[in-house]
């Protein structure tokens, strides 16, 4: 079975996981005006997601949920990343399940407080576990979407 893990938001990244086949990649985004003058936003690129997704059909996805912190600003754009990438996995067919982030991260990372110690062991252990993603890591700060794809796949194909 073809896991696909997806850490959400605009800043995410996403894993893929099948038999003899590892990839890991940035969520693809775009910068659109917000109609203010020089303000921008960044956006899923719904596309470009697509067009990286389909060829992996059939697969189950797995999507980390957005955190619903205090402030409804806060939210806005985690919110909208989260219903673009819902939306592009129901056109797609693909079957999803939404999981919190402590679901993957203690069975994965062990038992770590603090979202930056937590992202400094998700980077290490990417890294350790998928050398030839460390660059990209490196990059990105974190290996998240790769290490929801590692966990759920372990899981499911019961490795």
């Amino acid at each position: 079975m073809t896991i696909v893990g997806i850490d959400n938001g605009a800043t995410g990244s996403i894993g893929v996981f099948k038999p003899d086949f590892v990839d890991f990649f940035m969520t693809p985004v775009m910068q659109v005006s917000q109609g203010k003058a020089g303000r921008k936003i960044h956006r899923v690129d719904h596309k470009a997601l697509k067009e990286a997704l389909v060829v992996h059909l059939p697969f189950m996805a797995f999507l980390e949920r957005p955190y619903t912190g205090q402030f409804i600003n806060a939210m806005l754009p985690g919110q909208r990343s989260f219903e673009a990438v819902l939306v592009i996995l129901e056109q797609l067919g693909a079957g999803y399940e939404v999981v919190d982030s402590k679901k993957w991260q203690e069975p994965v990372l062990g038992k770590i407080k603090g979202s930056d110690e937590l992202k400094k062991a998700s980077k290490s252990f990417g890294c350790q576990m998928y050398p030839k993603f460390t660059p990209l890591i490196q990059k990105h700060g974190d290996a998240d979407g790769l290490l929801i794809a590692h966990h759920f796949y372990r899981i499911h194909n019961h490795d």
